[in-house]
């Protein structure tokens, strides 16, 4: 997909797919898809595969045997779960390693699980979630490998994201959202994926009461966003009940969804982490 034309005249480079993703991407998209192929695939790339079986074999999936194929990995976590690993290693893997990018892919792999999980239960598209939580800061990593030194202060200076947007619009004509949709349209993620990057920021700077979704986004849309919004509220402020509880009820009606089944999947599904961070499993 092309990169909105407005971005275009920037001298700010997106980084290209892997092209094990690009394949990989396909077989994902096909109705009845070949759990061999995709695993046989994976595996065609020897980096990309071995970072995927160490991070199948790490404590935090806690499988009781070692995992020595991609394909027992598949058969023991499910095509999502391995295939969401297969694009947080490629994505990690188009940008030069940086000390400053590590909280980033920390909260990027942790958002992309929790999202993942909880639009499962809501019966949304878990992997359409799980690729927008992972891809909602990339932009970041594009304007670091950019300017790495400027990026750098920008990220000293900003004390949340709303800040930082600003910081990014004046130093470089475009902020790390509209990159990171960018980086999203041009690796063929979902539509859904793609808005939930695009809109995270303008929602956690909206200080109307209520919180809106944006009016033009379309129905099949608004699910991803909303649950972007309240999983982020749940991960900046999780022991405010009350503050999650507001972003919930105002949004989720917006999209369809059921605000008690979404607060409920929601705790229940971070419960799960938080257990499994406590046993050294995440």
């Amino acid at each position: 997909m092309s990169v909105q034309p407005e971005l275009r005249s920037l001298d700010i480079d997106i980084p290209a797919q892997p092209g094990a993703l690009v394949k990989l991407s396909l077989l994902l998209a096909e109705d009845e898809m070949n759990l061999q192929a995709a695993a046989a695939l994976i595996e065609t790339d020897m980096a990309l595969a071995a970072a995927v079986l160490k991070a199948v074999n790490s404590s935090l999936y806690g499988l009781k045997g070692r995992v020595q194929t991609v394909q027992q990995a598949i058969t023991y976590l499910g095509m999502r779960e391995v295939a969401a690993i297969t694009f947080e290693m490629g994505l990690r893997a188009a940008f030069p390693p940086a000390e400053e990018l590590e909280p980033l892919w920390r909260r990027a792999a942790r958002r992309g699980r929790l999202m993942g999980r909880v639009a499962a239960r809501l019966g949304l598209d878990a992997w359409a979630a799980h690729s927008a939580g992972l891809f909602e800061e990339c932009g970041k990593a594009v304007l670091f490998r950019h300017a790495s030194d400027h990026y750098r202060a920008m990220l000293r200076a900003a004390g949340n994201d709303v800040e930082l947007t600003a910081l990014e619009r004046a130093g470089f004509g475009v902020s790390h959202d509209a990159l990171g949709a960018a980086l999203c349209e041009s690796w063929g993620l979902a539509a859904a994926a793609v808005a939930s990057v695009r809109h995270h920021v303008a929602l956690q700077a909206e200080t109307a009461e209520p919180l809106l979704l944006p009016p033009a986004l379309p129905p099949a849309r608004r699910g991803l966003v909303a649950l972007s919004a309240i999983v982020h509220r749940l991960m900046t402020t999780p022991d405010d009940a009350e503050a999650i509880d507001a972003v919930a009820t105002a949004l989720a009606p917006q999209a369809d969804l059921d605000p008690e089944l979404v607060l409920r999947s929601v705790r229940q599904v971070h419960s799960q982490l938080e257990e499994a961070a406590a046993h050294g499993r995440d």
